[in-house]
Formats: structure tokens, sequence, C-alpha cells
């Protein structure tokens, strides 16, 4: 362990792995609101936060047990179309509050190209959130919609049907069978875009009048 007259223990948050200060720091100075994406073993949570004096304001936030709930998802809470389903709700709350711009916030999250938490980015941004980035970080579209998912589980399910039963457990026993996660995927995203109806309209018709 480090020590020594000149050591400084780290702040709590840090030693738990939660809070990279240095970033947090160069963010808070910025004065743009921060569009947060965590994951857990679990979930996916997006929140839209303003840092003010007396601490973080939560402007806008979704998590993916909302999908469940809320929307009727039968897919998993935690992998990369949920993430995106995520990001674009908690997008869609933060405009119909005001917010049209954030800059992103992944904590401790490794950034890597098509990771989860930049499927929540996509989310946000397809909802009319801008926040700066690069196209290629992005995972692809196929992979958004869980296509591959759906290609692998109709090839198992022909040649091993067993391992089909077991490895899809979950999906079958929520009443989806993986081969129509793509069509589920699209069918609760129309919902989300339907009940933020007004906001969807909005930013079209911004991007209109900028086009």
């Amino acid at each position: 362990m480090a020590h020594g007259p000149r050591y400084k223990v780290p702040r709590r948050r840090r030693r738990e792995g939660k809070t990279n200060y240095y970033k947090r720091y160069i963010m808070v100075l910025s004065g743009k609101p921060r569009l947060v994406v965590r994951k857990t073993n679990k979930y996916i949570w997006v929140q839209v936060i303003i840092a003010k004096p007396q601490g973080d304001v939560t402007v806008a936030a979704a998590h993916s047990r909302e999908l469940v709930k809320r929307y009727g998802w039968l897919g998993g809470t935690k992998n990369t179309s949920a993430a995106y389903l995520t990001g674009m709700l908690a997008a869609l709350r933060a405009l119909k509050a005001g917010i049209d711009y954030a800059v992103l916030d992944i904590g401790l999250h490794r950034p890597v190209r098509g990771a989860r938490v930049f499927a929540a980015l996509k989310g946000a941004v397809d909802a009319g959130l801008e926040v700066p980035h690069s196209e290629e970080i992005f995972p692809e579209d196929y992979r958004i919609r869980g296509e591959h998912i759906a290609k692998y589980a109709a090839m198992l399910a022909q040649e091993n049907p067993e391992l089909y039963e077991r490895r899809f457990s979950l999906y079958l026993k929520r009443g989806l069978r993986p081969e129509d996660l793509p069509k589920h995927f699209e069918e609760v995203k129309s919902k989300i875009l339907e009940d933020y109806r007004d906001v969807v309209e909005k930013v079209k018709a911004a991007k209109e009048a900028v086009a």
C-alpha cells in the first residue's frame, strides 16, 4: 500500500470505485448538465443531472426496470437493447423538462466501443438530446435491436433444442421467444415514443426548422 508524508487517502467514493473526481471536476466546470449512465449486474440507470452548490440535482431519470413495469419489456434489463431504450426514455424526460444538451458521464466504466453505456447514449441522441460524441463508439444497430440474439436462438433451436431451452429459459419464462426479440424491441420503442409524442413532435419540428 502507498505510504509516506505526501500520501493522501483517496476520497471515500473513489475508494469504493464510484466516482472519478478528476473527470467530475472537468464536467462540473463546464456548467453543462450531465447525462449519467450507470450499470449494475441487473439493471441500467440513466439520469440527467445538473451540478449546483448545494449538490447534484436530478432533472430526469430512467431505470431499465421501468421498461418492464411501464412498457411490457420482456427482454433482459441489463443488455444492449435495454440500455438503448433506457437512454431514450431518460432523454425524452429531460427534453420535456427543457434540457436539450448534456455531456456524457460514464463514471468509472471503461469507454469500450460498442459498450452498453454507449447504447444508452445512442438512445438519448436518437431521442433528440444533444450530447457531444463520436459515431464510432455506438453499438451496431443490429445489436441494439437484438438481431444477433435472435439469429443465434433460431440456429440453436434447430441444432440443439435442449440447450436452447436452457440458455433462453428466462426469455421463454417471460413469454418471449428470443427469435422475436427485434420485433419486440421495436414494439416497446414505439410505446415509449408514443408516450412522449408531444416531445418527439417538438424535436422533429426543431430539426426541420434548422434544415
